[in-house]
């Protein structure tokens, strides 16, 4: 029997995705993922974009979907790839193209929705300690060099 995966075609576009570092004094916001890729990991906040919205629109629309967090934007702090490649053929089977977005946190307490388990806000040393991708965690300290905490 083949298995669902093996059978997946290749990915034929990138998704445009978003993410917030999302600051309160000298702690960031993570989110554990709820649904696929990364299930069960600690990340950002963020999701795809949806047609017709800006990247601003869907930063701050994610974050309120996803934590219940109102935010003000800071400034870009990068654009990442992120493949995701079937074990069984090689082939790249998801694209995403992400782009990550400094925020200060405005108000609201962290409350999990939408497709996260959890949300939190946690200190630098502990984030950069949970979050298991190492270009999160670059982007996080990227932040924090940046805008501070």
């Amino acid at each position: 029997m083949v298995s669902a995966s093996a059978v997946q075609p290749a990915v034929e576009f990138p998704v445009a995705t978003v993410g917030v570092v999302c600051l309160r004094g000298d702690q960031v916001l993570l989110i554990k993922r709820g649904t696929p890729p990364r299930l069960g990991q600690w990340s950002l906040p963020g999701g795809r974009l949806e047609r017709g919205e800006t990247t601003v629109a869907a930063a701050l629309r994610e974050l309120a979907e996803e934590t219940g967090v109102q935010a003000q934007l800071l400034g870009l702090i990068d654009v990442v790839d992120g493949l995701f490649t079937s074990r069984e053929t090689g082939q790249t089977t998801r694209h995403y193209v992400m782009i990550d977005y400094a925020a200060r946190w405005i108000s609201g307490e962290p409350v999990a929705g939408d497709d996260a388990a959890e949300a939190r806000f946690v200190s630098l040393d502990e984030a950069l300690a949970m979050v298991e991708w190492d270009v999160t965690r670059t982007v996080i300290a990227e932040t924090f060099e940046r805008f501070g905490g």
